[in-house]
Protein backbone atom coordinates (compact mmCIF):
# COMPACT_ATOMS: atom_id res chain seq x y z
CA UNK A 1 0.00 0.00 0.00
CA UNK A 2 3.01 2.27 0.26
CA UNK A 3 2.81 5.20 -2.10
CA UNK A 4 -0.74 4.57 -3.26
CA UNK A 5 -2.86 7.58 -2.62
CA UNK A 6 -6.32 8.83 -3.05
CA UNK A 7 -6.57 11.76 -5.41
CA UNK A 8 -6.63 15.21 -3.88
CA UNK A 9 -8.60 18.32 -4.73
CA UNK A 10 -10.35 21.15 -3.03
CA UNK A 11 -14.13 21.12 -2.96
CA UNK A 12 -15.52 22.08 -6.37
CA UNK A 13 -11.96 22.69 -7.66
CA UNK A 14 -11.18 19.21 -8.95
CA UNK A 15 -8.33 18.81 -11.41
CA UNK A 16 -8.92 16.93 -14.59
CA UNK A 17 -7.89 13.32 -14.85
CA UNK A 18 -8.31 12.17 -11.25
CA UNK A 19 -10.63 9.75 -9.52
CA UNK A 20 -12.88 11.86 -7.36
CA UNK A 21 -14.55 11.89 -3.99
CA UNK A 22 -17.43 14.29 -3.49
CA UNK A 23 -18.43 16.57 -0.68
CA UNK A 24 -20.53 18.80 -2.83
CA UNK A 25 -23.63 20.93 -2.41
CA UNK A 26 -25.51 20.61 -5.70
CA UNK A 27 -28.68 22.36 -6.83
CA UNK A 28 -29.99 18.95 -7.92
CA UNK A 29 -31.38 16.41 -5.43
CA UNK A 30 -29.47 13.58 -7.16
CA UNK A 31 -26.20 13.98 -9.07
CA UNK A 32 -24.67 11.18 -11.13
CA UNK A 33 -21.10 11.00 -12.39
CA UNK A 34 -19.09 8.56 -14.50
CA UNK A 35 -15.39 9.08 -15.26
CA UNK A 36 -12.90 6.75 -16.96
CA UNK A 37 -9.18 7.44 -16.60
CA UNK A 38 -6.52 5.59 -18.62
CA UNK A 39 -2.73 5.75 -18.22
CA UNK A 40 -0.19 4.51 -20.75
CA UNK A 41 3.17 4.70 -18.98
CA UNK A 42 6.61 3.56 -20.16
CA UNK A 43 9.82 3.20 -18.19
CA UNK A 44 12.32 4.09 -20.90
CA UNK A 45 15.51 4.10 -18.81
CA UNK A 46 16.81 2.81 -15.47
CA UNK A 47 14.74 1.29 -12.70
CA UNK A 48 14.06 -2.46 -12.64
CA UNK A 49 13.27 -2.98 -16.30
CA UNK A 50 12.15 -1.17 -19.42
CA UNK A 51 8.55 -1.67 -20.41
CA UNK A 52 5.08 -0.23 -20.85
CA UNK A 53 1.94 -0.63 -18.77
CA UNK A 54 -1.72 0.27 -19.30
CA UNK A 55 -3.50 1.27 -16.09
CA UNK A 56 -7.09 2.37 -15.77
CA UNK A 57 -9.67 3.55 -13.26
CA UNK A 58 -13.46 3.82 -13.56
CA UNK A 59 -15.43 6.04 -11.14
CA UNK A 60 -19.19 5.81 -10.66
CA UNK A 61 -20.74 8.25 -8.20
CA UNK A 62 -24.19 9.09 -6.81
CA UNK A 63 -24.52 12.18 -4.62
CA UNK A 64 -27.89 12.75 -2.93
CA UNK A 65 -29.13 15.95 -1.28
CA UNK A 66 -31.55 14.35 1.18
CA UNK A 67 -33.08 17.71 2.08
CA UNK A 68 -34.20 18.39 -1.49
CA UNK A 69 -35.11 14.77 -2.19
CA UNK A 70 -37.04 13.70 0.91
CA UNK A 71 -36.96 16.68 3.28
CA UNK A 72 -34.20 15.32 5.56
CA UNK A 73 -32.84 18.68 6.67
CA UNK A 74 -29.08 19.19 6.41
CA UNK A 75 -28.28 15.65 5.25
CA UNK A 76 -26.29 14.38 2.29
CA UNK A 77 -25.62 10.81 1.12
CA UNK A 78 -22.86 9.63 -1.18
CA UNK A 79 -22.06 6.35 -2.98
CA UNK A 80 -18.82 5.86 -4.92
CA UNK A 81 -17.76 2.73 -6.77
CA UNK A 82 -14.42 2.15 -8.52
CA UNK A 83 -12.83 -0.39 -10.85
CA UNK A 84 -9.08 -0.76 -11.55
CA UNK A 85 -7.27 -3.24 -13.78
CA UNK A 86 -4.47 -3.86 -11.26
CA UNK A 87 -1.52 -3.45 -13.64
CA UNK A 88 1.83 -2.99 -11.85
CA UNK A 89 4.12 -0.13 -12.85
CA UNK A 90 6.16 0.75 -9.75
CA UNK A 91 6.58 -2.84 -8.59
CA UNK A 92 7.46 -4.42 -11.95
CA UNK A 93 9.30 -1.70 -13.87
CA UNK A 94 10.43 1.31 -11.84
CA UNK A 95 11.03 0.10 -8.28
CA UNK A 96 10.07 3.41 -6.70
CA UNK A 97 8.61 3.76 -3.20
CA UNK A 98 6.23 6.67 -3.77
CA UNK A 99 3.85 5.30 -6.40
CA UNK A 100 4.44 7.18 -9.64
CA UNK A 101 0.90 6.47 -10.88
CA UNK A 102 -1.85 7.40 -8.47
CA UNK A 103 -4.27 4.90 -10.04
CA UNK A 104 -1.99 1.87 -9.55
CA UNK A 105 -3.60 -0.69 -7.23
CA UNK A 106 -1.74 -3.99 -7.96
CA UNK A 107 -5.07 -5.83 -7.66
CA UNK A 108 -7.75 -6.04 -10.36
CA UNK A 109 -11.01 -5.33 -8.54
CA UNK A 110 -14.33 -3.52 -8.50
CA UNK A 111 -15.04 -2.00 -5.09
CA UNK A 112 -17.42 0.18 -3.17
CA UNK A 113 -15.01 2.97 -2.33
CA UNK A 114 -17.22 5.33 -0.32
CA UNK A 115 -20.69 5.11 1.20
CA UNK A 116 -21.51 7.71 3.82
CA UNK A 117 -24.11 10.06 5.22
CA UNK A 118 -23.25 13.58 6.35
CA UNK A 119 -25.44 15.56 8.73
CA UNK A 120 -25.17 19.26 9.46
CA UNK A 121 -25.04 20.18 13.15
CA UNK A 122 -26.12 23.78 13.52
CA UNK A 123 -24.70 26.26 11.02
CA UNK A 124 -20.99 25.65 11.52
CA UNK A 125 -20.46 21.90 11.98
CA UNK A 126 -21.20 18.52 10.45
CA UNK A 127 -20.76 14.82 11.20
CA UNK A 128 -20.01 12.18 8.59
CA UNK A 129 -20.45 8.43 9.10
CA UNK A 130 -19.72 5.45 6.84
CA UNK A 131 -17.16 4.09 4.40
CA UNK A 132 -14.83 7.09 4.08
CA UNK A 133 -11.81 8.22 2.07
CA UNK A 134 -9.86 10.37 4.52
CA UNK A 135 -7.80 11.92 1.70
CA UNK A 136 -10.94 13.57 0.30
CA UNK A 137 -10.66 16.08 3.19
CA UNK A 138 -7.34 15.49 4.99
CA UNK A 139 -3.86 16.26 3.63
CA UNK A 140 -5.11 17.55 0.29
CA UNK A 141 -4.18 20.45 -1.97
CA UNK A 142 -5.69 21.68 -5.21
CA UNK A 143 -2.41 22.25 -7.05
CA UNK A 144 -1.01 18.82 -6.22
CA UNK A 145 -3.99 17.17 -7.87
CA UNK A 146 -2.65 17.95 -11.34
CA UNK A 147 0.26 15.52 -10.99
CA UNK A 148 0.26 11.76 -11.47
CA UNK A 149 2.58 10.76 -8.62
CA UNK A 150 0.75 9.54 -5.52
CA UNK A 151 2.82 11.66 -3.13
CA UNK A 152 1.04 14.83 -4.23
CA UNK A 153 -2.32 13.30 -3.34
CA UNK A 154 -1.29 12.31 0.19
CA UNK A 155 2.25 12.35 1.52
CA UNK A 156 4.06 8.98 1.56
CA UNK A 157 4.91 9.50 5.23
CA UNK A 158 1.17 9.05 5.87
CA UNK A 159 0.13 6.76 3.00
CA UNK A 160 2.71 4.08 3.97
CA UNK A 161 1.44 3.85 7.54
CA UNK A 162 -0.61 1.08 9.13
CA UNK A 163 -0.86 -2.61 8.34
CA UNK A 164 -2.61 -1.95 5.01
CA UNK A 165 -2.25 1.77 4.65
CA UNK A 166 -4.78 4.29 5.98
CA UNK A 167 -8.32 4.61 4.60
CA UNK A 168 -7.43 5.95 1.15
CA UNK A 169 -7.54 4.87 -2.51
CA UNK A 170 -8.15 2.09 -3.36
CA UNK A 171 -9.35 0.55 -0.04
CA UNK A 172 -11.28 2.49 2.59
CA UNK A 173 -12.59 1.76 6.07
CA UNK A 174 -15.51 2.64 8.32
CA UNK A 175 -15.11 6.05 9.93
CA UNK A 176 -16.70 8.86 11.90
CA UNK A 177 -15.63 12.38 10.93
CA UNK A 178 -16.51 15.67 12.65
CA UNK A 179 -15.91 19.10 11.13
CA UNK A 180 -16.39 22.59 12.57
CA UNK A 181 -15.77 26.18 11.57
CA UNK A 182 -13.55 27.46 14.38
CA UNK A 183 -13.44 31.12 13.37
CA UNK A 184 -13.38 33.24 10.25
CA UNK A 185 -10.94 31.52 7.86
CA UNK A 186 -10.32 28.61 10.28
CA UNK A 187 -11.68 25.08 9.94
CA UNK A 188 -11.01 22.01 12.10
CA UNK A 189 -11.83 18.34 11.57
CA UNK A 190 -11.21 15.06 13.38
CA UNK A 191 -11.78 11.51 12.14
CA UNK A 192 -11.66 8.11 13.84
CA UNK A 193 -11.26 5.22 11.38
CA UNK A 194 -10.88 1.45 11.46
CA UNK A 195 -7.14 0.87 11.66
CA UNK A 196 -7.08 -1.81 8.93
CA UNK A 197 -9.15 -0.99 5.82
CA UNK A 198 -10.97 -3.88 4.12
CA UNK A 199 -9.99 -7.52 4.58
CA UNK A 200 -6.27 -8.20 3.90
CA UNK A 201 -6.95 -11.91 3.35
CA UNK A 202 -9.46 -11.05 0.59
CA UNK A 203 -7.98 -7.95 -1.10
CA UNK A 204 -10.61 -7.76 -3.85
CA UNK A 205 -13.54 -7.51 -1.46
CA UNK A 206 -15.24 -4.48 0.03
CA UNK A 207 -15.34 -5.37 3.71
CA UNK A 208 -15.84 -3.78 7.12
CA UNK A 209 -14.30 -5.97 9.82
CA UNK A 210 -13.86 -4.17 13.14
CA UNK A 211 -11.68 -5.75 15.81
CA UNK A 212 -9.74 -4.67 18.89
CA UNK A 213 -6.52 -6.01 17.35
CA UNK A 214 -6.87 -3.70 14.35
CA UNK A 215 -7.38 -0.70 16.60
CA UNK A 216 -8.21 2.73 15.23
CA UNK A 217 -6.55 5.47 13.24
CA UNK A 218 -7.18 8.95 14.68
CA UNK A 219 -6.54 11.97 12.44
CA UNK A 220 -6.89 15.67 13.15
CA UNK A 221 -6.31 18.71 10.94
CA UNK A 222 -6.71 22.48 11.28
CA UNK A 223 -6.96 24.56 8.09
CA UNK A 224 -6.53 28.25 7.42
CA UNK A 225 -8.49 29.27 4.29
CA UNK A 226 -8.45 32.82 2.93
CA UNK A 227 -9.03 33.52 -0.74
CA UNK A 228 -5.96 32.17 -2.54
CA UNK A 229 -4.29 30.75 0.57
CA UNK A 230 -4.66 27.37 2.24
CA UNK A 231 -2.42 26.30 5.11
CA UNK A 232 -2.86 23.25 7.31
CA UNK A 233 -1.31 21.24 10.10
CA UNK A 234 -2.33 17.65 10.72
CA UNK A 235 -1.48 14.86 13.16
CA UNK A 236 -2.29 11.13 13.04
CA UNK A 237 -1.76 8.05 15.15
CA UNK A 238 -2.79 4.40 15.51
CA UNK A 239 -4.02 2.82 18.73
CA UNK A 240 -2.88 -0.70 17.80
CA UNK A 241 0.51 -2.27 18.42
CA UNK A 242 2.96 -2.60 15.50
CA UNK A 243 6.03 -4.67 14.71
CA UNK A 244 9.38 -2.96 14.40
CA UNK A 245 10.40 -2.03 10.85
CA UNK A 246 13.55 -4.12 11.32
CA UNK A 247 12.87 -7.64 10.09
CA UNK A 248 16.38 -8.83 11.02
CA UNK A 249 16.13 -7.76 14.68
CA UNK A 250 12.44 -7.34 15.46
CA UNK A 251 11.26 -5.95 18.79
CA UNK A 252 8.00 -6.92 20.47
CA UNK A 253 4.95 -5.15 18.97
CA UNK A 254 4.37 -1.81 20.64
CA UNK A 255 2.28 1.32 20.41
CA UNK A 256 3.28 4.75 19.15
CA UNK A 257 2.87 4.61 15.37
CA UNK A 258 2.21 8.28 14.66
CA UNK A 259 3.14 11.22 12.46
CA UNK A 260 2.42 14.81 11.48
CA UNK A 261 2.38 17.05 8.41
CA UNK A 262 2.15 20.71 7.45
CA UNK A 263 1.54 22.34 4.10
CA UNK A 264 0.84 25.71 2.56
CA UNK A 265 -0.70 26.47 -0.82
CA UNK A 266 -0.83 29.92 -2.35
CA UNK A 267 -2.32 31.33 -5.51
CA UNK A 268 0.47 33.62 -6.62
CA UNK A 269 -1.64 35.46 -9.21
CA UNK A 270 -5.23 36.33 -8.26
CA UNK A 271 -7.16 34.07 -5.89
CA UNK A 272 -9.45 31.07 -6.08
CA UNK A 273 -12.34 33.34 -5.17
CA UNK A 274 -12.02 35.76 -8.07
CA UNK A 275 -9.50 34.33 -10.54
CA UNK A 276 -9.30 30.67 -11.48
CA UNK A 277 -6.29 31.29 -13.71
CA UNK A 278 -2.67 32.17 -13.18
CA UNK A 279 0.14 30.69 -11.11
CA UNK A 280 -0.23 28.69 -7.89
CA UNK A 281 2.21 26.72 -5.78
CA UNK A 282 2.44 24.60 -2.66
CA UNK A 283 4.95 23.08 -0.26
CA UNK A 284 4.40 20.12 2.12
CA UNK A 285 6.50 18.53 4.84
CA UNK A 286 5.65 15.38 6.83
CA UNK A 287 7.22 12.99 9.33
CA UNK A 288 6.44 9.46 10.56
CA UNK A 289 7.84 7.32 13.36
CA UNK A 290 10.82 5.44 11.91
CA UNK A 291 10.44 2.59 14.41
CA UNK A 292 7.47 1.36 12.36
CA UNK A 293 7.73 3.05 8.95
CA UNK A 294 10.37 2.92 6.24
CA UNK A 295 9.76 6.55 5.14
CA UNK A 296 10.46 8.85 8.05
CA UNK A 297 10.28 12.26 6.40
CA UNK A 298 8.99 13.79 3.21
CA UNK A 299 9.25 17.13 1.43
CA UNK A 300 7.32 17.95 -1.73
CA UNK A 301 5.83 20.81 -3.68
CA UNK A 302 5.48 22.44 -7.06
CA UNK A 303 4.04 25.11 -9.31
CA UNK A 304 0.95 25.00 -11.55
CA UNK A 305 -0.11 27.55 -14.15
CA UNK A 306 -3.72 27.51 -15.38
CA UNK A 307 -4.81 29.27 -18.58
CA UNK A 308 -1.54 29.37 -20.47
CA UNK A 309 -3.11 31.16 -23.49
CA UNK A 310 -6.32 33.12 -24.16
CA UNK A 311 -7.63 30.37 -26.42
CA UNK A 312 -6.68 27.64 -23.87
CA UNK A 313 -8.19 29.01 -20.61
CA UNK A 314 -8.52 25.60 -18.88
CA UNK A 315 -5.19 24.05 -19.87
CA UNK A 316 -2.62 23.55 -17.12
CA UNK A 317 1.14 23.11 -17.02
CA UNK A 318 3.10 22.20 -13.92
CA UNK A 319 6.39 21.04 -12.44
CA UNK A 320 6.86 19.35 -9.07
CA UNK A 321 9.26 17.47 -6.82
CA UNK A 322 8.72 14.75 -4.21
CA UNK A 323 11.56 13.73 -1.88
CA UNK A 324 11.04 10.76 0.47
CA UNK A 325 13.59 10.12 3.23
CA UNK A 326 14.12 6.55 4.46
CA UNK A 327 14.61 5.93 8.17
CA UNK A 328 17.96 4.75 9.55
CA UNK A 329 16.44 1.60 11.09
CA UNK A 330 14.99 0.53 7.75
CA UNK A 331 18.23 1.27 5.91
CA UNK A 332 20.34 -0.68 8.42
CA UNK A 333 17.92 -3.59 8.19
CA UNK A 334 18.16 -3.66 4.40
CA UNK A 335 21.96 -3.51 4.57
CA UNK A 336 21.92 -6.49 6.91
CA UNK A 337 20.04 -8.45 4.23
CA UNK A 338 22.75 -7.66 1.69
CA UNK A 339 21.08 -4.66 0.11
CA UNK A 340 22.21 -1.05 0.23
CA UNK A 341 19.72 1.80 0.61
CA UNK A 342 20.27 5.47 -0.11
CA UNK A 343 18.78 7.97 2.31
CA UNK A 344 16.38 9.50 -0.22
CA UNK A 345 14.25 8.92 -3.29
CA UNK A 346 13.48 11.99 -5.41
CA UNK A 347 10.87 12.24 -8.16
CA UNK A 348 10.71 15.29 -10.43
CA UNK A 349 7.61 15.55 -12.62
CA UNK A 350 6.56 17.81 -15.49
CA UNK A 351 3.02 17.66 -16.85
CA UNK A 352 0.66 19.37 -19.29
CA UNK A 353 -3.11 18.94 -19.16
CA UNK A 354 -4.99 19.80 -22.37
CA UNK A 355 -8.75 20.16 -21.88
CA UNK A 356 -10.22 19.31 -25.28
CA UNK A 357 -13.87 19.28 -24.18
CA UNK A 358 -15.77 19.43 -20.87
CA UNK A 359 -15.78 15.62 -20.92
CA UNK A 360 -12.32 14.96 -22.41
CA UNK A 361 -8.76 15.81 -21.40
CA UNK A 362 -5.33 14.54 -22.47
CA UNK A 363 -2.32 14.77 -20.17
CA UNK A 364 1.26 14.01 -21.30
CA UNK A 365 3.64 13.47 -18.40
CA UNK A 366 7.38 13.06 -17.71
CA UNK A 367 8.94 11.80 -14.47
CA UNK A 368 12.59 11.46 -13.47
CA UNK A 369 13.13 9.13 -10.49
CA UNK A 370 16.42 9.49 -8.59
CA UNK A 371 17.39 6.45 -6.47
CA UNK A 372 14.25 4.38 -7.09
CA UNK A 373 13.20 2.86 -3.77
CA UNK A 374 16.51 4.07 -2.33
CA UNK A 375 18.14 1.05 -4.00
CA UNK A 376 21.70 1.99 -4.95
CA UNK A 377 21.83 -0.91 -7.42
CA UNK A 378 19.09 0.65 -9.59
CA UNK A 379 19.86 3.39 -12.07
CA UNK A 380 17.76 6.55 -12.09
CA UNK A 381 14.54 5.94 -14.02
CA UNK A 382 12.84 8.00 -16.73
CA UNK A 383 9.10 7.43 -17.09
CA UNK A 384 6.99 8.95 -19.87
CA UNK A 385 3.28 8.60 -20.29
CA UNK A 386 -0.11 9.85 -21.35
CA UNK A 387 -3.26 10.09 -19.26
CA UNK A 388 -6.71 10.35 -20.87
CA UNK A 389 -9.85 11.25 -18.94
CA UNK A 390 -13.33 10.66 -20.38
CA UNK A 391 -16.47 11.74 -18.55
CA UNK A 392 -17.42 14.29 -15.95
Amino acid sequence: MVGLAAPAYAQDERPTGYPRSANERSDKPVTLSAVYVADIRSNVSGGIARGTRYLDNLDLQVAIDADRLVGWHGARLFLYGIYDNGASLSGDLVGDAQGISNIETNVRAARLFEAWVEQDVGRNASIKLGLYNLNSEFDTTQSGGLFLISSHGIGPDFSQSGRRGPSIFPVTSFAVRGEMKLAEHWLGRVAVLDGVPGDPSHPRRTAIALSSRDGALVVGEVDYLNRGTKAAIGVWGYTARFDDVRSSDPAAPRRGNKGAYVFAEQRLVGSRADDAHGLAGWLRFGVADTRFNRIGRYLGGGLVHTGIAPDRPDDQVGVSFASAGFGDRYRRDQSGDGGVRDAHELVVEAVYNAVLAPWLSVQPDLQYVVNPGGDTQLEDAVVVGLRVKIGR
